[in-house]
């Protein structure tokens, strides 16, 4: 026999072997033929990008870190925030400062909110990561009130996970606006992010927006209106990366109406549900935008605290293909409290867009603004980490079926013990409710919210009142899923791969 025969023939033995103990030390009891459905299981690390909060030195920031009760990846874990790169503490001036290795924020354990207050206009942005039992489902919420100047009133974001595309319908370049989109590098080298903008008539041409670096571990705000030609009242913001991930969100300061923070918009969708519309809202504006090639008509209806109605004189809006529409609204609500749901017009193909809403409470001098922008549903549960013992309100909207939730308000931060409660939300309805607290309060306290099984999708959102002086100052935040979980796919054995 020649060298080939004997080496084809030692290949086949060992062919053969290799099948037999597969086959052998294959599971009892398992089908090669049948693969199990994706697990889903707690994430082992999770980032978080908290902007520079302020630079005025009336400012006072409060953060509040938490992460909820759950299976997290073994028996411990850290969670901190640190300091980025700063310009000491000015936008775009002075000498660079190192970011720091001492954690601003640092949680030692689930279920136990933990703060840390900070004053005046040099704070710098944040970058936050955690892992193992402190990863899954972890919040941070950045709470800032000023009291007097530009930037008067409540300005609150939840702080957010890198990514590379962000929409901000709802931004503006006006004269009496000053609007930064704020980009947070968390990673080791630099990050080139492009920002455009599109008004009523579509794209505003600037080469300014291009190819922005932000670099390592460090946070950069651009104003807005150095990016437009001409001053536009309402403005979508599309920012996306070349190369790298941000943190984005746009901090808005109106002249003698209030301040506050613009988080991104849901991805784009043919049906978007914009939750926690306060029922004395004086002003109401919705701003939307059609990224696609094709225009969208959008049925506007009110999910209110008796059902789903279509108000008068605003029933739909077109959308013209890459051009920002608007309409005021007025006092939509009419002292009910509220979500707007906005699903394509007639029975033609979706058309996915964004949207988001420019919210006003009080009148003349003592006026307030916050934003609202579209999210999505809260899946499996979602947190909002900063809640006091007043001034919390918390809103669940079921636009489709009847659904009960579960909501938590954990432990204080300097004490208390939790209360859980349940809440039945009918179909086509918005619930705004003060939510439960923590019996023994000291401090502040984050809430919880999970839809139980059996029910339909739930949009939540929390608003926060500070009122100061006669003026009813207040930040909303939306409540997405807070993915804490991942799906991952079970893998099968095939060993007609060795066959082959």
């Amino acid at each position: 026999m020649n060298r080939t025969a004997l080496a084809l023939a030692a290949a086949v033995t060992a062919l053969v072997a290799i099948t037999g103990f597969a086959s052998l030390t294959a599971p009892s009891g398992s089908d090669p033929t049948v693969t199990k459905a994706a697990a889903r299981l707690p994430v082992e690390r999770s980032s978080l990008l908290c902007p520079a909060p302020s630079t005025s030195d009336l400012a006072e920031t409060t953060y509040t870190s938490f992460t909820p009760a759950g299976k997290g990846s073994g028996a411990t874990g850290t969670a901190q925030l640190l300091p980025s790169t700063t310009d000491d503490g000015k936008k775009g001036k002075g000498s660079k400062k190192s970011a720091s290795d001492k954690p601003l924020v640092s949680l030692k354990e689930p279920e136990k909110p933990v703060t840390d207050d900070e004053s005046g206009g040099e704070t710098p942005a944040l970058i936050g990561s955690a892992d193992g039992r402190l990863a899954p489902g972890w919040a941070t919420q950045q709470t800032t009130t000023v009291d007097a100047g530009s930037s008067r009133g409540v300005l609150g974001t939840s702080c957010t996970a890198p990514d590379t595309d962000f929409w901000f319908p709802g931004a503006s370049t006006s004269a009496d606006r000053q609007d930064y989109v704020h980009l947070t590098n968390p990673d080791d080298t630099a990050a080139v992010a492009d920002i455009e903008l599109y008004g009523k008539d579509g794209a505003i041409k600037s080469d300014v927006g291009e190819g922005i670096t932000i670099p390592a571990r460090s946070s950069v705000p651009v104003l807005l209106s150095t990016l437009a030609p001409d001053p536009a009242d309402n403005v979508t913001v599309h920012v996306s990366t070349r190369t790298g991930r941000v943190g984005a969100v746009v901090q808005s300061m109106e002249d003698k109406v209030g301040s506050d923070w613009l988080s991104a918009s849901a991805s784009p969708a043919g049906k978007l549900v914009l939750p926690g519309i306060p029922a004395d809202a004086t002003s109401v504006r919705l701003v939307a935008f059609a990224p696609g090639s094709d225009d969208a008509d959008l049925k506007i209806q009110l999910a209110a605290e008796d059902g789903t109605i279509t108000p008068a004189g605003h029933e739909s809006l077109h959308l013209k293909a890459g051009m920002t529409a608007a309409v005021d609204l007025g006092d939509l609500t009419q002292g009910i409290a509220g979500s707007l749901v906005l699903s394509q017009d007639g029975g033609g193909k979706a058309v996915p867009f964004v949207a988001a809403l420019r919210v006003v409470r009080g009148k003349g001098s003592k006026q307030e603004v916050a934003f609202i922008p579209a999210t999505g549903p809260v899946g499996e549960r979602a947190t909002a980490a900063d809640n006091r013992s007043k001034g919390s309100v918390l809103s669940l909207t079921a636009p489709g079926a009847t659904a009960k939730v579960k909501v938590t308000a954990s432990t204080g931060s300097g004490g208390g013990e939790p209360v859980v409660k349940t809440y039945v939300v009918k179909g086509g309805t918005t619930l705004a409710t003060k939510p439960p607290v923590p019996s023994g309060l000291k401090g502040s306290y984050a809430l919880t919210v999970e839809p139980q099984p059996g029910g339909g999708p739930v949009y939540a959102a929390r608003t926060l009142e500070l009122p100061k002086e006669g003026i009813p100052m207040f930040t909303v935040q939306t409540l997405p899923d807070d993915r804490g979980t991942v799906s991952v796919p079970t893998a099968r054995q095939d060993l007609s791969l060795l066959n082959n």
